[in-house]
């Protein structure tokens, strides 16, 4: 009878444990295909209070986005089994996660102490610094590089910050760096490609954000900046080209519009400058003087000096210290206005303003044009010529 009873409860046990077994493996197979909720039934469904099956729930919870229940369930881990660290890291970073930073500081502080040739605390220590806003960041992130020479994560890291610093070599070095054990890591190819660009080394620059492209990544910012280093190597239909494909990505951005009418106004395609840039005043909501003055200057080369000048005399209102714009507003009304006189003041009004501190060329080419017209002036009152009619 006894052996009858012992033989009964071992088997009641097999079963026991082989229905465990079974919940547990699917609730894996639930998890493994994303079904956080039933994985999580299953698991509670076993009645086991195992560290292997709290930790399961706990990344089952932190998947569905119950926090607090997994929070509970990896200190209950912890607490049972301090030694084991991927856990602890794993709570360390859900900690953060929910903003309980100081808690997550604390926790890899104490790894970082403990295990001080671990990369990756050192990284994850890092990011927590940064969220905390504290300098010493960049030197867990530094360390993590001599620790690990291939931590891409890191690189993007200490490389951006160079970038954002100005610090445009110490950049570029480390992007290259970085791109060594992955020629195709998105981030440090566009922190080189910016550390180039900002250099003045256009081609360069050109190279890097083309691969960007390659790789899927264009965008309005990436595309502009093409147009804008293509432009600077004159390479002007190329530029063109770049910021219409930037429009693909954000038509309504002034930028773009201003650097494509002045494009076309350089290849002589003024219609298209026209509407451009009339497109880049109606978008823009800050001061136009820049924008009213490229767009006379458009009207000026399509020989309509009446537009021109309603152009530049907007672009003065905007931004009284427009030197460009007092020039030419004096060089629209020289071709437009038949009296001389009107011509005069307009050159006058320019060189009252810019007579000593303006750009020498264009104080050259107003002060021969004013000596001109007095002459044309003196001639006309002395009955020896005639006002040329406009």
């Amino acid at each position: 009878m006894k052996t009858t009873i012992f033989f009964l409860l071992l088997l009641f046990a097999a079963i026991k444990a082989g229905a465990q077994t079974s919940a547990l493996n699917i609730a894996d197979s639930l998890y493994a295909v994303g079904n956080y909720s039933e994985a999580i039934e299953e698991l509670e469904k076993s009645g086991s209070r195992s560290q292997s099956v709290l930790l399961k729930l706990a990344r089952a919870q932190k998947a569905n986005g119950n926090v607090a229940a997994a929070l509970e369930n990896y200190r209950t881990v912890i607490e049972s089994n301090p030694e084991r660290v991927l856990t602890t890291v794993e709570y360390a970073q859900l900690l953060s996660a929910t903003g309980e930073i100081k808690a997550a500081d604390s926790i890899f502080k104490q790894l970082v102490k403990k295990y001080p040739m671990n990369a990756n605390f050192h990284y994850q220590l890092g990011l927590v610094k940064e969220k905390l806003q504290d300098s010493t960041a960049m030197n867990h992130y530094n360390i993590t590089i001599l620790l690990q020479k291939n931590h891409q994560q890191a690189f993007a890291k200490v490389a951006k910050r160079a970038l954002v610093s100005g610090k445009l070599m110490e950049a570029e070095r480390l992007s290259k760096q970085g791109l060594e054990t992955n020629p195709t890591n998105r981030t440090l190819l566009s922190i080189l490609a910016q550390a180039y660009y900002f250099q003045k080394e256009y081609e360069l620059a050109i190279e890097e954000f083309e691969k960007l492209v390659v790789l899927g990544e264009g965008s309005e910012f990436i595309h502009s900046r093409l147009g804008t280093a293509n432009y600077h190597l004159e390479r002007y239909e190329v530029a063109i080209e770049q910021f219409k494909q930037a429009l693909n990505f954000e038509d309504k951005n002034h930028a773009t519009h201003y650097s494509l009418g002045k494009l076309y106004a350089i290849t002589g395609d003024y219609e298209k400058s026209e509407f451009h840039l009339l497109a880049a005043i109606l978008l823009k909501d800050q001061i136009l003087d820049e924008e009213f003055t490229s767009l006379g200057l458009t009207y000026k080369l399509k020989e309509q000096p009446k537009k021109a000048l309603e152009y530049f005399d907007k672009a003065i209102k905007e931004n009284p210290d427009n030197e460009r714009a007092l020039f030419e507003r004096a060089i629209a009304g020289d071709s437009y206005y038949k009296d001389l006189e009107t011509r005069l003041k307009l050159y006058e009004a320019y060189l009252e303003k810019y007579e000593t501190a303006g750009d020498s060329y264009l104080r050259k080419l107003a002060k021969r044009r004013v000596k001109d017209i007095r002459e044309e002036i003196h001639l006309n009152a002395s009955g020896q010529g005639a006002t040329i009619p406009k």
